[in-house]
């Protein structure tokens, strides 16, 4: 009697994996140098339904964790950054749709991400107001079962290639400022308006110009959940988790190149060590502790995401506040150290381990939400925090 091998079916990072190699990859150049969508990288995962990665599997999706999609997140940005970052933004919505959604419109908007493949945008900045995603000028109106927004909003990634766009608005046009809700707009019911254009230095591919963003839809399109809590629970957790996966991925790429680069120089030069082998290892210890980093806050949220306590507590709060601020750093600092033990091949644009591109994207990381932002936030909790 011979035994068969199971066949293991393939994991959303095994897909990740192969969607990375044949086809990001090959086109990730292009994305960056024409500041262009990446639309082949994303139909190929509309393809294998990763859109949908957090929905129930009773609900038709694949019902990943968190750690799964960030783990998906870092193979994406191991060859594009920009895919890497609109994949993470678009998952952060799904967080907040599936967690959140409760309404009947909600629900169906659930299922068309499943049926469709729907990439989810957010609108949470505003003019005026900097990058304070828990204050909003403008308001919903409503008008019985509609409701009518308008948001001047300074930057909205990938806004004209979005299927539905996550805004931030007073509940009405009589609350304060930080008593938000979040609402769906469809892309049917939208108008956007270009207010700039996108020239950047680095992820170029995001598409985030600002717009003059008009819409009208279903009431029923207004999460019943406050956003305060919404944000401390989901979006916020959730965001700080998979930009620092986009930041671990992009620290691989440079991590990768610069040990294939020392080891083609031992190559060349039998029974030497490589002057760059020394600053390899060091750079390992930065990499590897900069992984743990990430993949134990993903860890963490998955084991706590259901209880309300613990993701009120200020302790989550500093925890997500300090993964955002210190992976921000981190990326720039080991491309950095990747330039140096490669050399003026790191420099070069024609070269095999040019690290010009990942050098340009890891400086935005600090400004997304500006670090100075989040210190100040942190700092407030610190001192108000008993242990």
């Amino acid at each position: 009697m011979t035994s068969q091998a199971i066949r293991r079916e393939p994991t959303i990072v095994d897909v990740a994996i192969a969607i990375g190699a044949d086809v990001v990859a090959p086109a990730a150049g292009a994305v960056d140098v024409e500041a262009r969508f990446p639309r082949e990288a994303f139909d190929a995962l509309a393809q294998e339904g990763l859109l949908s990665a957090l929905v129930p599997r009773h609900l038709g999706g694949r019902g990943s964790s968190i750690s799964e999609v960030a783990l998906v997140t870092e193979e994406l940005a191991r060859h594009c950054s920009s895919t890497a970052m609109v994949f993470a933004m678009h998952q952060i919505q799904a967080a907040c749709l599936v967690r959140h959604g409760r309404t009947p419109a909600l629900l169906n908007l659930t299922r068309d991400l499943v049926e469709r493949q729907l990439l989810l945008a957010s609108a949470t900045t505003e003019l005026g107001i900097g990058g304070d995603v828990r204050t909003s000028t403008c308001a919903v109106e409503r008008d019985g079962p509609q409701f009518r927004l308008t948001k001047n909003a300074p930057v909205i990634s990938y806004g004209s290639h979005a299927d539905a766009i996550f805004t931030t608005a007073r509940r009405d046009a009589d609350s304060q400022p930080n008593d938000q809700v979040l609402v769906v707009c469809p892309k049917e019911s939208v108008t956007l308006e270009p207010t700039s254009l996108w020239d950047t230095l680095g992820f170029r591919g995001t598409c985030s110009p600002g717009f003059l963003l008009s819409a009208t839809g279903d009431a029923d399109l207004i999460f019943e959940d406050p956003y305060g809590e919404m944000s401390a629970h989901t979006m916020l957790p959730v965001s700080h988790i998979l930009w620092s996966s986009v930041w671990l991925g992009m620290a691989s790429a440079a991590v990768d190149k610069a040990r294939r680069f020392v080891r083609s120089a031992a190559r060349s030069r039998p029974g030497t060590t490589p002057p760059g082998a020394l600053r390899l290892a060091e750079l390992m210890c930065a990499f590897q502790q900069f992984e743990q980093s990430v993949h134990g806050a993903a860890r963490q949220y998955d084991e706590i995401r259901d209880n309300a306590d613990a993701l009120d507590g200020m302790n989550f709060a500093v925890t997500m506040n300090t993964l955002k601020v210190g992976s921000s750093m981190t990326v720039v600092d080991i491309v950095g150290r990747a330039m140096l033990i490669v050399g003026i091949s790191g420099y070069r644009e024609d070269s095999e381990y040019s690290l010009g591109r990942l050098l340009r994207d890891a400086h935005g990381a600090a400004l997304m939400v500006n670090n100075d932002r989040i210190l100040a936030n942190t700092a407030q909790l610190l001192l108000v925090a008993k242990d």
